[in-house]
């Protein structure tokens, strides 16, 4: 079983960040910092910011001091998408994938997913893994799925690694192998999931245990703990 979701970036980057993050309770005393800081950030995105774009863009996706609107959070994704933002490029092609606020269009999905991939967007790798392994968008293949799925796994990306792992288990795009499976389903069952799919990760991850030998899990173990000490978990600035 895969994680077949394509997935958005809402993460404000820095314009709006700590004014959206700040407890409730201190954001009510500050609707007018707010009203003046969106009317800042729509300003810088009208003179061509592209940060400011995407920002405003997420606004309207998430209806956050603004109506929700899809057609709207698709306009100034746009914007931002076509001056090369990524994280606007990766958001927009999940609107083509949903047909929210655009028309339906899994090739312009793809198109746009494949653009922030290739800038290191870990979602967008992770998008565009899923579409090569659908076939929406672009050709099946799982080759090609494997290979975004691992460019995302490598950054720490959860949903990633499950899948990766789930390939290796399967034999789907790379040959088929318990220990690297095991090795990324470990690593992903450490990463933050919704809580259904951790129990699937977790499933699995434990079926493939059962079947190694105590000395290659170890291994394997050992392995991962290397990883997570290369690579640690950063703060959810959400």
């Amino acid at each position: 079983m895969r994680l077949p979701n394509r997935l958005p970036n809402l993460v404000f980057s820095a314009l709006l960040l700590c004014l959206i993050c700040q407890p409730a309770a201190a954001q009510t005393g500050s609707k007018s910092a707010l009203k003046s800081d969106l009317a800042a950030t729509r300003k810088l995105a009208e003179q061509g910011d592209a940060e400011a774009q995407y920002n405003l863009g997420v606004l309207y996706d998430l209806g956050h001091g603004v109506p929700q609107d899809d057609t709207q959070a698709a306009l100034w994704y746009r914007k931002a998408a076509e001056q090369g933002y990524a994280y606007a490029q990766n958001n927009l092609g999940v609107l083509y994938d949903l047909g929210h606020g655009v028309p339906q269009d899994d090739t312009q999905a793809a198109l746009w997913f494949r653009k922030a991939a290739e800038q290191g967007s870990a979602e967008a790798q992770y998008n565009l893994g899923v579409d090569y392994h659908d076939g929406h968008g672009v050709p099946q293949d799982d080759t090609q799925a494997a290979l975004w799925y691992r460019k995302a796994a490598e950054q720490g990306y959860a949903y990633a690694q499950y899948n990766l792992g789930v390939d290796y288990h399967d034999g789907h795009g790379v040959p088929q192998d318990d220990a690297e499976a095991y090795f990324w389903l470990d690593l992903a069952a450490s990463g933050k999931v919704d809580g259904t799919k951790q129990e699937d990760m977790d499933a699995l991850r434990d079926e493939i245990a059962k079947r190694l030998p105590s000395a290659e899990r170890s291994r394997v173990q050992e392995r991962a703990k290397k990883w997570f000490e290369a690579h640690p978990v950063q703060e959810d600035t959400q």
